[in-house]
């Protein structure tokens, strides 16, 4: 055979062999599929079968739990049935022991209906015999139930207020006596350690001449050096009759001070006029504030306070020039400081406090020519103002009761300035003043219903009240020392204090015929 023959020989076995091949190779996968889906049995066989198993045991276990369970609310059920039949069987006896108290009630009930029955009974016949009893007494007394109410009453009435007064006068008494006892020692002792000068001089506006030819040189031609004079120091300058002197008015004491002193040197100098009169003011003006700021401090010095400002200093020393009922208020103002530093330390209060307080208490005397208000109020300002401690302060307004008092030292300082004022020879006051304020002390005790007549004795210390005993009684007499007491602190100013006498007296008068 050629070779063409061997190649379609090859060409025609050629598709037969890969028939062959794909023929087999198909078998082969099939075989392969076939255990493949074997083995996918077999292990879903085995997992099934594990499933099952697993299964088994939770449901094994799923009974074993609720057998527990049913055992547990089994075990619970009876101990709860338990529970509730003791629960009833003390309920039971509970029921049975109020059914017991409610019989033994109802029969205690039944027996206080019946005493209550007995009692309404008694009581009807006790009001019966005290009806016949009533209409009995007031046959025999001739007097109905509320004339005899009346009469009765009014003799308790007039025993109780008789009583009432003796205890109240009683009382008061051991009051007075006790305190007076007691403030008498302090004041005693206040006033025998404080060493000080009673009546300071009252400042002087009289100015004495050489001769009564200077009175021309102070006028001047058409008046113009009298004229520079009072303009330029704020005074008025009367040249009258007197002889050998000329009287410089002016409310401002200060002023009048500097107007003296400067009407002084004028005279002695000899050179009157208009530009050399407001050179010499100018310089006396000077003196004067040098001399307040001076006075100021001996007078700090000399209380014994520090640390105040120098303000304050100043404003006390015009306190120099100041006067009341003829006491200077700059010797009154430390005597007081005084005064309130050995209360204070009697009755272990704030001797600081009071000291300062004592000292400032009239401040405002220094500026109430100048500005409106009392001097309480305007120094207590002044004081707040350059930083004077909140206790003082409160001591300075209250000394005359402008507003209430906060400590015991505004007290004491209260009580200093009225020992500082109303010791013997500490001020003095003018007839009209002595007249108006005696009238003053007649008229209120005649303005209360009741007074028959009224006296002031002792130069005002005293006033002593008449009554118609038929309209006054022993505890309306008290009562109206009260009253009158309190009004005159109300509406009057007065050194020291006033005593107040009610008397009530019955007279039995008859004539032997």
């Amino acid at each position: 055979m050629n070779g063409s023959t061997w190649m379609w020989l090859l060409l025609l076995l050629l598709p037969i062999g890969i028939g062959i091949g794909v023929y087999v190779g198909k078998a082969l996968r099939e075989n392969e599929y076939k255990k493949a889906l074997k083995l996918q049995a077999d292990e879903a066989s085995r997992i099934v079968e594990d499933a099952i198993e697993k299964a088994r045991q939770l449901e094994l276990q799923a009974r074993d739990q609720a057998l527990e369970i049913r055992q547990k609310a089994d075990a619970e059920s009876n101990r709860r049935r338990t529970d509730l039949s003791r629960e009833e069987d003390r309920l039971q006896k509970r029921r049975d022991e109020m059914d017991m108290r409610i019989d033994r009630l109802e029969k205690r009930e039944q027996n206080l209906n019946k005493r209550q029955s007995a009692l309404d009974k008694r009581a009807n016949d006790i009001e019966n015999l005290h009806a016949e009893e009533l209409a009995e007494l007031q046959r025999i007394s001739q007097l109905t139930t509320d004339d005899a109410r009346d009469l009765l009453l009014a003799e308790v009435e007039k025993e109780a207020r008789s009583d009432m007064a003796r205890i109240i006068r009683q009382i008061e008494t051991e009051a007075k006596e006790e305190g007076e006892n007691r403030a008498r020692k302090l004041i005693t002792a206040a006033i025998q350690r404080v060493a000080s000068e009673h009546v300071a001089e009252v400042t002087t506006s009289v100015v004495a001449l050489p001769s009564d030819d200077m009175k021309g040189r102070i006028i001047g031609r058409n008046g113009r050096n009298i004229h520079a004079f009072e303009q330029a120091a704020g005074v008025d300058v009367i040249v009258d009759d007197t002889p050998e002197a000329v009287t410089i008015s002016c409310f401002d004491t200060v002023r009048r001070e500097i107007a003296r002193r400067a009407l002084g040197k004028l005279i002695l100098d000899g050179r009157i006029h208009p530009a050399h009169i407001e050179k010499i003011l100018k310089n006396e003006q000077k003196e004067v504030e040098r001399d307040m700021q001076e006075a100021g401090e001996e007078a700090v010095y000399e209380a014994g306070v520090s640390a105040l400002h120098p303000e304050i200093i100043k404003m006390l020393g015009r306190l120099k020039y100041r006067t009341s009922y003829g006491q200077n208020q700059l010797f009154h103002a430390v005597e007081t400081a005084k005064l309130a530093t050995v209360l204070a330390a009697e009755l272990g209060a704030d001797v600081e406090t009071a000291k300062l307080g004592g000292l400032l208490h009239d401040l405002g005397k220094a500026m109430d020519h100048n500005m409106e208000g009392t001097h309480a109020s305007l120094g207590a300002e002044f004081a707040k103002r350059y930083g004077v401690p909140t206790k003082v302060v409160n001591t300075i307004a209250s000394h005359h009761h402008e507003v209430e008092q906060e400590t015991l030292e505004a007290a004491i300082v209260e009580a200093a300035d009225a020992i500082s004022g109303a010791r013997p020879g500490a001020r003095r006051e003018s007839l009209e003043q002595y007249i108006k304020r005696v009238k003053a002390l007649e008229e209120i005790a005649d303005s209360h219903k009741g007074v028959t007549q009224s006296y002031a004795l002792q130069a005002g210390r005293e006033v002593r009240i008449f009554v118609r005993p038929e309209d006054i009684d022993d505890l309306a007499c008290i009562r109206l020392a009260r009253d009158v007491a309190r009004k005159i602190e109300e509406t009057m100013q007065y050194p020291g204090q006033i005593k107040v006498t009610v008397i009530r007296e019955n007279r039995a008068v008859d004539w032997a015929k």
